[in-house]
């Protein structure tokens, strides 16, 4: 093992270590079941934000979507970020979180399935929900994982194994240690460090040799093939559906949307739409940025494989020992906050949505066990998903699209339409399901070796179909629900004025 490998071990050691002490410190304040699944409700805006931010981008975001942004689109990549900064932030939180955190402060709701069963006084939706939610945030859990499998490979030069099992004890520790009230104190410090960690990644990037400084920058934008080159019709449908998938994909996924439900009251989350949103900008913006440049450190035939571009730009950059140690870091806990708070969303949707609600006098207790135990199974899970032949891009793709194109509209339309009715709500979740299942059918059935051109174009196109189901299960939400109002109506009064004292 060379200088440069013991120093990285070092600074991963320590990172493991803060997270390991913030769990236990942290950990004794949680005592209810609301302290592990919302934080109590009181957490204030740098702390909702950071922990916002923290889950939306992981190391998904800078090895997978990054890299392959660059690779396909050059400098156009860099719009990515941009609209993650102002529709997956900015108008996520000026539109969704005071609502949010209104209702489900009000009838003190603890999950996403909880949301719709109030709403639309449908048990049957709360489980098909439950289960949705469980089953396909595996695919996006299993892509935090290769993701670092990448970083490990050519930064550590150490099995994919042995990484993952460090994130997933780290995330464990912090889900068994306290769960939401750990993790976001946990999250607030991982999020300094992405913040500081991707400015000075982006620095020393642009000066290294490869790309020649700020006037290599300028020199790359001018580039006709590799820079803002010419795109076909095509090209920008993919870079769009890119864009607005991981954009609004964010606006009905139940771990972002579970953030809103722990803010302590309006004014934080007032406070939070600026700092989410500069997060944002920073992170997702320097992140998608650095990726765009690919093209400066390979050439057609030097390029890596897609997952392996931005760890191999990184380690031909020569960055300084140091940085690269809070590079590794940087990308490790991004990975570990959205692996926590995608197992915690999935495992508290199963432990409270399906089983305490069919098993009486299960208590706090109980529950806060279960959700640990099934914490477990799904990281299990998502490693063996992980292992499967699957880029890092598409399995993001297939579980934001099936989830966000479900429930996106029911939940957005209704904090705003008070005659959203269940009809409605039913054929606009499956009308979304369907249709971005399509891709991810078209992948599983390629792993049984169908080489069909057909079928392998449909696996490819996830960020394509996730869009369609959203915005198609927004028109049937609305348009069926104008049609069966009089057969269907809600007394919903209480969803939106009704108080519920009890936690």
């Amino acid at each position: 093992m060379d200088k440069q490998q013991i120093f990285l071990w070092s600074f991963l050691v320590l990172y493991v270590i803060i997270m390991f002490a913030v769990g236990i410190i942290e950990g004794r304040k949680s005592k209810s079941i609301a302290d592990f699944t919302v934080g109590g409700r009181n957490a204030g805006a740098w702390l909702s934000a950071l922990s916002y931010g923290t889950a939306y981008f992981s190391a998904v975001m800078f090895v997978g979507y990054a890299g392959g942004t660059g690779l396909k689109f050059g400098l156009w990549g860099i719009l990515a970020g941009i609209g993650n900064a102002i529709f997956g932030s900015w108008l996520a939180w000026k539109v969704l979180a005071r609502r949010t955190r209104d209702v489900s402060g009000r009838l003190k709701l603890k999950t996403m399935p909880e949301f719709f069963e109030k709403r639309y006084q449908s048990r049957s939706l709360k489980t098909f929900a439950a289960v949705v939610i469980f089953i396909f945030m595996v695919p996006y859990s299993a892509s935090v994982y290769k993701g670092l499998a990448s970083i490990a490979k050519i930064l550590l030069h150490v099995d994919d194994t042995i990484c993952m099992i460090v994130i997933a004890v780290v995330a464990l520790a912090l889900l068994v240690f306290g769960g939401y009230l750990v993790q976001a104190r946990a999250d607030f410090i991982q999020g300094i460090v992405m913040m500081f960690g991707v400015a000075l990644m982006i620095v020393f990037v642009v000066r290294c040799k490869a790309v020649g400084g700020l006037q290599g920058v300028l020199d790359y934008t001018k580039d006709p093939q590799h820079g803002f080159w010419k795109m076909g019709g095509k090209d920008w449908v993919t870079l769009m559906a890119t864009v607005l998938m991981t954009s609004f994909g964010t606006w009905g996924l139940p771990q972002m949307i579970q953030k809103y439900f722990g803010i302590k009251d309006d004014a934080q989350a007032k406070r939070g739409i600026k700092i989410s949103t500069f997060f944002a900008f920073l992170v997702a913006g320097g992140g998608y940025f650095i990726g765009s440049l690919c093209h400066k450190f390979f050439t057609a035939d030097t390029m890596p494989p897609q997952d392996d571009i931005v760890p191999e730009m990184l380690k031909a950059s020569n960055l300084p020992l140091i940085l690269l140690g809070v590079v590794l870091v940087l990308l490790i806990s991004a990975s570990v906050s959205t692996l926590c708070s995608v197992t915690l969303t999935a495992c508290s949707a199963v432990s409270i949505d399906l089983i305490r609600d069919r098993v009486k006098g299960m208590t706090d207790k109980k529950t806060a066990t279960l959700t640990k135990i099934l914490c477990a199974l799904f990281v299990v899970c998502s490693y063996f998903v992980a292992n499967t032949d699957t880029p890092i891009l598409d399995m993001m793709s297939y579980s934001w699209g099936i989830i966000s194109g479900s429930f996106l509209a029911p939940y957005v339309l209704a904090l705003y339409y008070k005659k959203l009715n269940r009809v409605g709500a039913w054929c606009g979740v499956l009308t979304g399901f369907f249709i971005a299942l399509v891709p991810a059918t078209a992948k599983v059935i390629t792993m049984f070796n169908v080489t069909n051109e057909t079928v392998t174009t449909l696996a490819g196109k996830g960020p394509l179909f996730a869009c369609i189901a959203m915005a198609a299960s927004l028109a049937v939400c609305f348009v069926v629900s104008e049609l069966t109002q009089k057969v269907k109506a809600l007394d919903n009064d209480f969803f939106y004025t009704g108080v519920v004292e009890k936690e």
